[in-house]
């Protein structure tokens, strides 16, 4: 009887052993492996870069890890990343497409879609069509200057009073992008706004949690009563919205006559279906956001200085203005690279069997790019841990923008938003510090910069106080 036990515990031991994925030849380098469960337990789900710093430091700049039976690679600093992103760009450019958050979203639009002759079509599209609304443009200053005056009013009923902006500029960011998208300007109490970003921040907080690792390394689990149930709950509503929203316009616009950018896409839609070339879905309409950082007190001073004698009796700052600004530039690419918004980017994965830095990579490999990794490379910055403007400034008070400057990834995937988003944040943060000073209240002890990890990392909820400037 004890013999047939110790035989039995011997089989399942060795079972187990074989379950337990491989590393193929010449693959890249990582932590020992567990049988079903991969590499879960080197991860903290809560916030993950910690960990993969410590295995970058480990096992060098491109390393692999299993989610439990499916491997990744990591790439991290500036070299690799180039060499995967922009030199074997299309060998890089696809989607992963068995994960929670495809299986969410069921996009086959831009952000989501695997690389081939729909994406090409989409992404040409899109930028095409922002292009015509504006990006780049006056017009899309105007529209910007707009949104900024309801800031404003919201700040100037502040005055005095202690607040937490970070859903006002939330309300911002989305409110340019709807007026892009739908053509129109929501208050910030609409059940539209409302809706849609609490369903995207109950959606967020799934995919940084563990039942969202769970979901994607063990399929049979996905029909399940599970917690991951409730994202798609919420982009069901929040789609429903949306698609409100489409059959408006449907019945209501003017072939030929856009109004807006969903306007184009039915145009666009119908060209489709008459020439049969490609195919393009009713996507859900994507948001861009723009995260807030706090400025040291001389930062801010110093900023406030440069505005004042470039706009000196100009009414409003416009974009161009930004080439006057060295400081404020340096400031808010600073920024940028501090607040490392999306720390691991979008997944990508290969296209094709291929190499990186030396490694065999094969087809279908999920790709993770460690953003941070770029953004805080030493040998790539000045001063690479800590805030300071003068990582974007030479020795004459110049702006400068680094190679390893890549907050919105590089190659073919880059952000479609990037543009958008840096005149947001040039013309938002000029604005507002020309005629606001923001003061951390004396009683709410000292900054946590600690970030809240999830698809985005974004600062936790803080309180300032705001005063008209002299």
């Amino acid at each position: 009887m004890f013999l047939s036990l110790v035989l039995l515990g011997l089989c399942i031991c060795f079972i187990i052993l074989q379950l337990r994925p491989r590393r193929p030849k010449n693959f890249p380098p990582g932590p020992p492996v567990l049988p079903i469960l991969g590499n879960l337990l080197h991860l903290n789900p809560q916030n993950p870069l910690e960990d993969l710093e410590k295995l970058r430091k480990s096992y060098g700049n491109v390393y692999s890890l299993f989610l439990g039976p499916k491997p990744i690679v990591v790439i991290n600093g500036v070299k690799a990343m180039k060499e995967a992103m922009v030199i074997k760009a299309a060998e890089f450019a696809g989607r992963p497409q068995d994960t929670i958050v495809n299986d969410v979203f069921d996009v086959k639009g831009v952000i989501l879609a695997d690389y081939g002759t729909s994406w090409r079509e989409h992404r040409r599209f899109a930028l095409m069509t922002l292009r015509n609304f504006g990006l780049g443009k006056k017009s899309m200053e105007d529209r910007i200057h707009d949104e900024i005056q309801h800031t404003i009013k919201t700040l100037d009923e502040s005055i005095g009073r202690t607040l937490c902006p970070q859903v006002m500029f939330h309300n911002v960011a989305s409110n340019i992008i709807c007026q892009v998208l739908f053509g129109t300007r929501y208050e910030y109490d609409d059940e539209f706004v409302t809706t849609i970003i609490q369903c995207v921040t109950e959606i967020t907080k799934i995919f940084n949690g563990p039942w969202a690792m769970l979901y994607d390394c063990l399929p049979f689990i996905r029909n399940l009563p599970l917690p991951f149930n409730k994202a798609f709950k919420n982009i069901k509503r929040s789609s429903d919205l949306v698609l409100r929203l489409l059959n408006e316009h449907k019945n209501t616009r003017t072939p030929g006559e856009p109004r807006d950018f969903l306007d184009c896409y039915l145009d666009e839609m119908e060209k489709v279906c008459e020439n049969s070339q490609i195919t393009i879905s009713d996507d859900i309409l994507h948001y861009f956001s723009v995260s807030t950082v706090s400025l040291y007190e001389t930062d801010k001073k110093q900023c406030q200085q440069e505005i004042d004698q470039v706009l000196e009796g100009k009414d409003q700052a416009c974009f161009d203005d930004r080439h006057q600004m060295p400081y404020m530039q340096a400031v808010i690419h600073e920024s940028q690279r501090i607040a490392n918004t999306v720390s691991l980017s979008i997944f990508h994965c290969t296209t094709k069997d291929t190499e990186l830095a030396g490694y065999s990579i094969p087809k279908g490999m999920m790709i993770v790019q460690n953003l941070s990794t770029v953004l805080k490379e030493e040998g790539q910055w000045k001063y690479p841990h800590e805030f300071n403007p003068d990582n974007f400034l030479n020795d004459q008070g110049e702006f400068v923008k680094p190679d390893a400057f890549i907050p919105f990834s590089a190659g073919p995937r880059m952000c479609l938003g990037e543009g958008l988003a840096r005149m947001e944040l040039f013309l938002i943060m000029v604005t507002l510090l020309r005629k606001f000073k923001f003061i951390w209240p004396e009683d709410a002890g000292k900054p946590d910069y600690t970030p809240i990890f999830g698809v985005t990392l974004t600062p936790k909820p803080y309180p300032m106080k705001v005063q008209h400037r002299l």
